[in-house]
């Protein structure tokens, strides 16, 4: 298999962009793996809600009800919205105050996590997680004739829970011209590309406690995407844990049971929503969410469940104290 591989650091994360040969009229992979680079930097500037001068840093903090808004911006934030809808609100866009209460106020990257079995020993008693009543995503509407979005003002939009999925996606969109092309924006992947139909690509969906591959599901079309809690976590002042995914009805990290969840999905935006959103529901539910497309399930003691499509190499790692592989 000859493909360009090229791996770089954005969005908080390791982003890795492998691209086959050209099609006629397609400049060298090379040439379409750095456009990739420049593109995924382009996004990060624009959507970061780390960064003061990002738009969409810029879209929360405007006062009026109506904001001019770049067509990348809208794609986002339309994005976000039908990721809530996809989940019924589960996977909720609007908790940005509630995740820099959490203390996910600045960007963890390159921040060594705190072991996950300490964060386990105290973390308050497992709940799936609920939509918010006061649904504000509801609320806010994208108007691309007129390029604007429109929503109350004090509503701050994050990204979050779908931008790398996006991003994924949208790379995706401009490796068309090429026999095969694989785009992991830290862990949410969107491969494609015609030879691919005939020789699938190996993706390893890693293990939450040791970070090696619990499974490996080979995937021709579309998206795969892992969610969990061991990369984000973190000790607050109090003494408490939290991590960044939250429990939209409480606005406070969700303890579910499970600590990991690897999705599919037609693209890797519906894969990075259903990973995200089978994590928040916990086993019971969160089996029932992957049944349709597949996926893998990784619970507290560190079992791992495959749901649904078949892969390969199922290895269990247990949860032991130093929060590593017993």
């Amino acid at each position: 298999m000859n493909l360009h591989d090229l791996s770089f650091d954005a969005m908080g994360c390791e982003v890795r962009v492998l691209v086959g040969e050209p099609l006629p009229g397609s400049p060298p992979a090379a040439d379409a793996a750095e456009r990739g680079r420049s593109f995924i930097a382009d996004f990060e500037a624009s959507l970061s809600r780390f960064r003061a001068d990002s738009e969409l840093t810029r879209l929360n903090e405007n006062p009026r009800p109506e904001v001019s808004a770049s067509p990348l911006l809208r794609r986002a934030v339309r994005a976000g919205l039908w990721a809530a809808e996809r989940t019924g609100g589960l996977v909720d866009p609007t908790l940005l105050g509630a995740i820099v209460a959490a203390g996910y106020s600045r960007s963890r990257a390159g921040e060594e996590p705190v072991p996950l079995v300490d964060a386990l020993a105290l973390a308050p008693e497992r709940r799936s997680a609920r939509p918010r009543r006061t649904a504000e995503w509801r609320l806010i509407e994208v108007d691309d004739e007129a390029g604007t979005i429109r929503r109350p003002p004090g509503i701050g939009f994050d990204t979050g829970g779908s931008g790398k999925g996006l991003a994924a996606d949208l790379l995706a969109e401009r490796l068309r011209g090429y026999s095969r092309y694989v785009v992991d924006c830290g862990g949410d992947v969107r491969v494609g590309g015609f030879a691919l139909q005939l020789d699938p690509f190996p993706i390893h969906a890693r293990h939450p406690v040791d970070g090696e591959a619990a499974a490996i599901f080979y995937v021709s079309t579309g998206g795969i995407a892992s969610s969990g809690i061991d990369t984000r976590v973190w000790r607050n002042d109090d003494g408490s844990f939290a991590h960044h995914l939250l429990d939209p009805s409480t606005g406070k990290p969700a303890w579910t049971g499970l600590i990991g969840a690897t999705a599919l999905g037609a693209d890797a935006l519906e894969a990075e929503t259903l990973s995200k959103a089978a994590l928040l529901s916990g086993p019971e539910k969160g089996r029932e969410l992957l049944a349709e497309r597949g996926g893998m399930l990784v619970d507290e003691i560190g079992g791992v469940e495959l749901v649904g499509r078949r892969s390969l190499g199922v290895r269990s790692v247990p949860v032991t104290a130093g929060g590593g592989p017993g």
